[in-house]
């Protein structure tokens, strides 16, 4: 493990961190095979990883051995145990999390593999929710000669025997995420795959979705359904009926869960903000590499208020 110098404007250590968790229990020891069951549109086959599909109600103190990584104006929580996903990422200028950082692990069953948490961001590879993302990942600290430091995460992918990495960079005097990502193929035969990844953001009736303007429709999955964006027309996904205009780029004006897979666009950026904390964040990247924009929510809702509380406690979390 390269560790920077403690001097140095970018710093990164590891540290337990004690969080309120609800277990999941231990995974079916037969072997599953699940043929032809469907897990978001994709084949769910999981041997030879175990399912696990039992959660305990019992809420115990959990130590997690975390990596910080942080700058002048940032500072990011780790959980390799938990898929090496970002737990959280603070504005150190304004105490804004601009990542949703969860006060509990409440796990529902989501996954591939069962277990799934929301909250952060979730690294995503070879297929949807990545299936290890209730999985230990391995982990390194690499400082840099710009004095930069990047903590990578590293598994291989038991399925195709692929292996996947990414490295989580922060820059001195720079208040920006750099994520950077490394995919091997260790076969003799060549794999599909995607990546994505998956960001949580606090949101409340202020909380606005930004698409860059030249985005004047969007789509469900699979390009099925088709409507203006902003301004949302008709029935889209489940039936959502938005009238002969509905300004959907607002989280409170979309009913029930449903997803916004943005239109074709020349620019390389899109994010959201919190009008009330007049703070937020914005995702940039090479739109010749990673042209995908998505906006997912669970809705402004009866549905979306349960499934937030399955994911906390009902006490804040």
């Amino acid at each position: 493990m390269n560790v920077p110098n403690q001097n140095d404007s970018v710093k990164a250590w590891k540290e337990t961190l004690i969080l309120p968790t609800y277990p999941a229990l231990a995974p079916d020891p037969n072997p599953m095979f699940y043929e032809h069951r469907n897990i978001q549109g994709a084949k769910g086959n999981i041997y030879p990883v175990p399912m696990t599909d039992q959660l305990s109600n019992d809420r115990v103190d959990r130590p997690y051995q975390a990596i910080y990584l942080e700058n002048e104006f940032i500072q990011l929580i780790m959980l390799p145990e938990i898929g090496g996903r970002i737990f959280a990422g603070l504005d150190k200028t304004n105490n804004y999390d601009f990542f949703y950082r969860h006060r509990v692990i409440k796990p529902a069953l989501i996954g591939v593999y069962g277990p799934w948490i929301s909250g952060g961001v979730e690294f995503n590879w070879p297929q949807h929710h990545r299936p290890t993302t209730f999985s230990p990942v391995d982990s390194t600290i690499e400082s840099h000669v710009d004095g930069s430091v990047t903590v990578w995460l590293s598994e291989h992918d038991p399925f195709n025997r692929t292996k996947g990495m990414v490295g989580v960079c922060l820059y001195p005097g720079k208040a920006i995420v750099e994520t950077k990502v490394r995919l091997f193929n260790r076969t003799s035969v060549p794999h599909t795959f995607l990546w994505w990844e998956n960001v949580g953001v606090h949101i409340n009736e202020k909380y606005q979705v930004i698409f860059p303007p030249d985005v004047h429709w969007a789509v469900f999955h699979t390009k099925a359904i088709v409507t203006p964006f902003p301004m949302a027309k008709g029935i889209f996904n489940n039936g959502i009926d938005f009238g002969e205009g509905t300004d959907v780029s607002w989280y409170v004006n979309a009913p029930q869960p449903t997803s916004f897979f943005a239109g074709d666009s020349k620019y390389e950026f899109f994010g959201g903000y919190d009008h009330s904390r007049e703070a937020g964040v914005v995702h940039v990247a090479n739109r010749h590499i990673s042209p995908g924009k998505k906006f997912f929510t669970w809705g402004n809702g009866t549905f979306g208020n349960s499934w937030q509380d399955n994911q906390m406690n009902n006490a804040g979390e």
